[in-house]
């Protein structure tokens, strides 16, 4: 499984930080050599949008994972964009 974290730094300045973000990615095929994924998202609400916090429950299908890790999070991180999200 893979938890990724995006945490926002204002400035850099550590005291500030926050979390406004997080995705966990798990394997369902037994790790298969092309294997599918499941996807738990959260987003908070931004302030910038109006959008509200979020949950998302998506899939990564067919994944190569002979890749670098990168790409199977950008296709995790697609699919949560693409997905229908679940107001908290």
């Amino acid at each position: 499984m893979l938890h990724v974290v995006i945490d926002l730094i204002p400035g850099g300045f550590e005291p500030l930080r926050r979390r406004i973000a997080s995705m966990t990615i798990a394997n369902v095929s037994n790790l298969a050599e092309r294997s599918n994924y499941t996807v738990e998202a959260m987003e908070g609400a931004n302030p910038l949008t109006g959008l509200p916090p979020t949950n998302i429950s998506t899939a990564v299908h067919n994944h190569d994972r002979r890749q670098s890790v990168w790409v199977l999070i950008a296709e995790a991180a697609a699919a949560a964009a693409q997905a229908e999200s679940d107001p908290m």
